[in-house]
């Protein structure tokens, strides 16, 4: 499948994902001390950051103009969105700030290289994290899916305070509502400290 514009979805064509308790064990762990580089050539520790920190993960964004990475990807519950999420993780970054994210970034398997390029398209705020060797996500043990042979993380959103996860959004559809919840979120629970 071409996908012409990553950005315009039908959301009630797209199959949602359902609740199957692989997040559920996420609230309250403590992170480990995993470094991921990032698109912004930096390599972060996230247990080692202060303060409230946004993590969005999600399977993979796509590339507009490029086929799919299966012909039925818009048909898999929680595939069909990274890239929409990703834009409203951007488009409220500011507000994310204001209501106490001291950091956000965006998270998957993708390679730093396809993720830098993805961030630069796209003009984002934050940094995307890769977890390419699936460190982080076999230490945390996040909900993942298998497609095309590649293990991807399924799409959730972390509030991690001072190195605990104190809150999850699982599962997250519409994609492009996930930044909105999480803001809402923020505003209504503020940091501690």
């Amino acid at each position: 499948m071409n996908q012409r514009n990553l950005l315009e979805v039908d959301w009630s064509q797209i199959p949602a994902p359902t609740d199957d308790g692989g997040a559920a064990h996420l609230k309250g762990l403590t992170l480990p001390p995993v470094r991921l580089v990032a698109t912004d050539d930096r390599s972060v520790t996230l247990s080692a950051l202060n303060g409230r920190t946004v993590v969005f993960a999600y399977p993979r964004t796509g590339e507009p103009g490029k086929i799919a990475l299966v012909d039925d990807w818009d048909m898999i519950p929680g595939a069909r969105g990274c890239t929409p999420q990703t834009c409203a993780f951007r488009d409220l970054f500011a507000e994310l700030k204001a209501a106490g994210a001291a950091h956000v970034f965006g998270l998957s398997t993708q390679s730093n290289e396809y993720q830098t390029e993805m961030a630069s398209r796209l003009h984002l705020p934050f940094p995307v994290l890769s977890d390419e060797k699936l460190v982080l996500t076999r230490a945390l043990n996040l909900p993942t899916m298998e497609v095309a042979g590649l293990t991807l993380i399924k799409r959730l959103a972390l509030i991690i305070d001072d190195a605990r996860i104190t809150h999850v959004f699982y599962p997250v559809f519409p994609p492009d509502r996930n930044a909105g919840d999480v803001l809402d979120w923020l505003k209504a629970n503020p940091a501690k400290g």
